[in-house]
């Protein structure tokens, strides 16, 4: 049987955990630049806040009704993330992490523990164990165990728990959730169906499959036979690896200098460079864009983007630093003001796979110097300061080096926190950095930070 794991309004009861004083009063959480809702409490829900809303239109209604208001704060939830994650890890050999507040997991029922007691179990240990309230579905496949799951959510009386791994009504419980609220169905769809008269999930599920087929494809077939309990979505033990990485940010406030916009590209692409060392990736190509404000007409409007084809594939910081500024020095230009930029990692493979040609091991740059774009050579930023030797060598030759310094490096940081050891491009003031006038500590994650008790 399959269970799927939610953690309730994930980002609000992480800042609860911690601010007892958030406890049992609204709570909204906004994105990057402090600019919308994009996690409620209960209570917030209650008094009439939406989703997406723009936070700068609610500030007399927030301070009204006393909404708790808090900045993203992606350290703490990552790793709040990760400790539910492992508590959920002792309940089942298998486990799919599906994103930052959600799992399915591999349930068996056993003589002396029911479906129903194991996830109630689970349910009480997370609470107990991270603070974090979460809702359990179960079903014979991952679609109705969405299903479930919402089920659960939605119904206090069920205390956090639907089972539907034997339902003898699941025909009425299906009758009752809307087409829209099934998995995999999206507005599109659910607009193709309402045509046809099809709201509900039993009415989609008794559809006849040539129908579906031809009209929802054959990914729209699954989540009918899905429905009908025939598991066609099987369990991803292991997470896929991401076939592109991007780090992209909203600036705090306009950025106008040639300065300010390195030192932004720099950090992104540091970031990115850590994210794919995390999945043990290597990127072969490289794209930098920038762009002004679209709601800002009044002011010139310009953007670009520039692609960079990396000589042999590499996660080596220094050299995709150099790629990175040399793409930015060729479509930065003067007088905008720039409103975000970002950097995409692609042609990304596994590390221990990677293959370095007889012109790579030849003919390429060594690993630290920076490849050419396609138009004019920038500024070459993050090279170090053995730049020098390490050019003499061969990428096979040097690449050990560059591994033991990515890892001292990551392993740093990850012990004492993100920025740790950075990389002096990126800038110190980073008067570019977006807007978190609300944010609260990294509790978990920064020594720094750590909650006291008086």
């Amino acid at each position: 049987m399959f269970a799927l794991v939610d953690c309730n309004n994930f980002y609000a009861s992480c800042e609860r955990v911690f601010d007892p004083s958030a406890r049992d009063v609204p709570v909204v959480v906004l994105s990057n630049n402090d600019g919308c809702v994009i996690a409620r409490s209960p209570e917030a829900k209650a008094i009439g806040v939406r989703m997406a809303e723009p936070a700068f239109k609610r500030k007399g209604f927030f301070a009204r009704h006393g909404v708790r208001v808090f900045s993203s704060n992606y350290a703490l939830y990552g790793d709040m993330s990760r400790r539910v994650m492992d508590t959920l890890g002792r309940f089942t050999p298998r486990m799919e992490v599906y994103s930052i507040d959600e799992a399915f997991l591999h349930l068996k029922p056993t003589p002396d523990r029911s479906l129903q007691a194991q996830a109630s179990e689970m349910r009480e240990t997370v609470r107990r164990w991270t603070g974090i309230t979460v809702s359990v579905g179960i079903g014979p496949t991952k679609t109705l165990a969405k299903v479930a799951n919402r089920i659960a959510k939605n119904t206090p009386k069920m205390h956090g728990v639907c089972d539907l791994s034997c339902s003898t009504n699941l025909g009425k419980v299906l009758e009752g959730v809307h087409v829209s609220d099934v998995w995999g169905i999206g507005r599109r769809i659910t607009k193709k169906l309402a045509a046809v008269g099809v709201t509900n999930a039993r009415q989609l599920r008794d559809l006849p499959d040539p129908w579906v087929k031809k009209r929802l494809t054959a990914t729209g077939l699954m989540t009918v036979w899905e429905l009908r309990g025939r598991s066609c979505i099987p369990l991803e033990d292991a997470p896929a690896s991401k076939k592109a990485i991007v780090t992209s940010r909203s600036f705090g406030k306009p950025v106008t200098t040639w300065t300010q916009m390195r030192e932004a590209v720099t950090a992104y692409t540091a970031r990115a460079a850590e994210k794919l060392r995390a999945q043990n990736g290597v990127a072969g190509q490289l794209m930098v864009y920038l762009l002004t404000n679209p709601h800002r007409p009044e002011l010139p409007q310009y953007s670009n983007s520039r692609t960079v084809r990396l000589p042999v594939p590499t996660d080596h910081t220094p050299t995709l630093l150099a790629a990175a500024g040399d793409a930015t020095s060729a479509i930065y230009k003067a007088g905008f003001s720039y409103k975000k930029a970002g950097v995409m990692l692609t042609d990304i493979q596994n590390a221990d796979a990677r293959q370095l040609s007889l012109l790579d091991l030849t003919a390429a740059p060594a690993a630290g110097k920076v490849p050419s774009s396609s138009s004019q050579n920038g500024v070459r930023q993050g090279q170090t300061t053995n730049q020098q030797e390490s050019n003499q060598k061969s990428p096979q030759q040097d690449m050990p080096r560059q591994q033991a310094l990515m890892q001292a490096l990551d392993a740093t940081n990850s012990k004492w926190g993100r920025d740790t050891v950075t990389y002096a491009a990126t800038g110190l003031g980073r008067a570019w950095k977006m807007r978190q006038n609300h944010k609260s500590p990294r509790y978990t994650t920064n020594w720094e930070e750590l909650p006291l008790v008086d």
